[in-house]
């Protein structure tokens, strides 16, 4: 956690200052002076990056999924559940591949923490996908139509009551956990405990210690997998956290793609009002993992604001309103949101230039918009990255990617700024197209 002493009292900006500077510092034994010397110069250079400036040359960010596994040799499975396999792939990749910053593990997850739980909300290996094919969602209308009203007066009560029973197979008896708030005066506390002595209810809270002593499991290797390569290889972690739009928790796993549609239309003020609730919460998630992980950088996967799914007349009415609150409530703490652009938003890029943001404290990156339009409507406002097709790293030839990546610098980067990424995140990849893609970044990426 950064140095929060008196930090009621600080300024946004000394807030922000003090969040770079332990990333810029970490407390971390490096393995050598080498190896320290390189983070820190890798560190300078996003930062510079994120505040608009001219680093030494354009860093290399990588937007990799579990491709660490292919490239090691060791199924998807087997990274879920052998947790030292796991271990071995991606210290592998970090020290094969010279990017610039880490690619952690922890987004992988735990195959035996969700088989504990008994997760409907996703399939993985040996829970409905082969071995080799990550996670994949399983939208369902988790959350009825008429329960806007439950999670807009108790959000967590309603999680606990309603929405887990519904994602976790293990926890169904949840339903009849008691209204914590009752539990006010000595006769309440006797009678809302008569639940939690029912013996399906006992056992689901079993099962869920056991996840609890299984994410301690997992976090132990894979915690140290990272701090590892960070201290080995100089490589600074861009991943402090994550959270999500309040249309997104809402339209993604809660009411699902088809229910959100039709919510738009038959009943727009319970999402306004349920997405004013999940501000504070989507905000705070941000920022207690950055404090947990001391660093500021806040990653924000953006899904159901994309051109295709809305127009723009609802992209500005139901998305960006509550988006751009968490932003400024992220930022308000010295937090960095950095906004994952699924798809494409081509149609509301002017919406990226609110005059309300904060000019060098945000970094946007890109999957398929037009990259050339983003950098007329963020040059000076805010750092961006992306739009290298992960297509193009399995199906393309070196050389393509070494043309693709001088291109992209030549047209983007010069005024600075600017970050080099794929777009989607690459679970497939040829190992040379990875190597042709750093080799042209370092060659063509100098200022």
């Amino acid at each position: 956690m950064p140095n929060k002493e008196n930090w009621e009292i600080l300024s946004v900006e000394e807030k922000y200052q003090r969040r770079m500077e332990s990333f810029i510092n970490p407390d971390i034994e490096f393995v050598n002076k080498e190896a320290e010397e390189k983070y820190k110069k890798r560190a300078q250079r996003y930062r510079d990056a994120i505040e608009l400036k001219k680093p030494d040359r354009v860093p290399i960010s990588p937007n990799i999924g579990f491709y660490p596994a292919q490239y090691a040799g060791i199924t998807a499975e087997e990274a879920m559940y052998d947790y030292d396999k796991m271990s071995k792939a991606w210290k592998k990749f970090n020290n094969d591949f010279d990017f610039d910053y880490l690619t952690p593990c922890t987004g992988v997850g735990s195959g035996p923490l969700l088989t504990k739980l008994d997760l409907q909300l996703y399939k993985w290996p040996r829970h409905g996908t082969k071995p080799d094919s990550p996670f994949q969602c399983i939208e369902k209308e988790y959350m009825k139509a008429h329960e806007y009203d439950e999670l807009i007066e108790d959000p967590s009560g309603y999680f606990m009551r309603k929405y887990f029973p519904r994602i976790f197979g293990s926890l169904t008896s949840w339903t009849k956990l008691p209204v914590f708030p009752t539990f006010n005066e000595l006769p309440f506390v006797c009678a809302g405990m008569i639940p939690i002595g029912m013996p399906d209810v006992q056992e689901s809270f079993r099962k869920f210690m056991e996840a609890g002593m299984e994410a301690a499991k997992w976090i132990k290797v894979a915690g140290k997998t990272n701090r590892d390569n960070i201290a080995t290889y100089g490589l600074p972690s861009i991943s402090g956290g994550y959270t999500k739009a309040p249309f997104d928790i809402l339209g993604d796993t809660l009411r699902g793609t088809m229910k959100i549609v039709l919510d738009m239309f038959r009943q727009p003020e319970k999402i306004f009002k349920a997405m004013d609730v999940l501000v504070p919460m989507a905000i705070k998630m941000g920022i207690n993992a950055c404090d947990g992980s001391d660093n500021p950088f806040v990653k924000i996967p953006l899904h159901k604001g994309e051109d295709s799914f809305m127009s723009r007349e609802q992209f500005a009415k139901f998305y960006w309103p509550t988006l751009k609150k968490v932003i400024l409530g992220l930022t308000e703490e010295g937090c960095v949101p950095c906004l994952f652009v699924e798809g494409s938003y081509n149609k509301r890029l002017d919406f990226l230039t609110d005059p309300d943001l904060p000019k060098g404290k945000i970094y946007w990156y890109f999957d398929k918009t037009d990259i050339i339009e983003v950098k007329k409507h963020l040059t000076g406002k805010s750092s961006f990255g992306g739009n290298i097709p992960a297509s193009l790293m399995k199906t393309g030839k070196p050389d393509e990617v070494e043309e693709h990546v001088r291109t992209l610098i030549d047209k983007v980067a010069g005024d600075g700024g600017y970050i080099l990424t794929t777009g989607a995140s690459i679970d497939n990849a040829e190992p040379e197209n990875i190597t042709a893609m750093i080799a042209a970044a370092k060659r063509y990426g100098k200022y």
